[in-house]
């Protein structure tokens, strides 16, 4: 039978060559931890990421919208019919409706279209646009 002392120094020594081999006594119970780990955060990390990359292609949208409501609106305030002035609009932003109406001294071209991002599309969000621009300029 060993005594204390030779239990302890071997224990330590033990211990010592575990842990310069890279493994640790409780080692053995989380192998793969870190696998498995990643396999639960990669999937959230994946839809954060693809929702954020569609929030961007829906402000690039907004965008071409703007812009093609502002021409639209220049269009008609120049005295061009609504056929004429929802031409650019329809190549710009396929898909949009194009209301015009008068607001006084303004004449005011509005866009309406549902977005081209597949799950915004789904959950049903319309991106809208509206410009004026006063009547009878250049």
């Amino acid at each position: 039978m060993r005594s204390r002392w030779a239990r302890q120094r071997w224990a330590r020594r033990r211990w010592a060559e575990r842990r310069w081999a890279g493994q640790q006594p409780a080692s053995r119970r989380e192998d793969g931890s870190v696998t498995a780990e990643f396999a639960v955060v990669l999937p959230a990390v994946v839809l954060v990421l693809g929702c954020c990359l569609g929030a961007v292609q829906v402000v690039g949208q907004q965008v071409r919208m703007t812009n093609a409501a502002a021409d639209a609106a220049r269009s008609l305030a120049r005295g061009d019919d609504a056929a004429r002035a929802g031409g650019p609009v329809r190549v710009a932003v396929p898909g949009a409706s194009f209301t015009s109406e008068r607001r006084g001294e303004f004449v005011c071209a509005h866009l309406a279209a549902p977005s081209t991002f597949g799950p915004f599309a789904g959950l049903g969000l319309t991106v809208e646009a509206e410009s004026c621009a006063l009547a009878g300029g250049l």
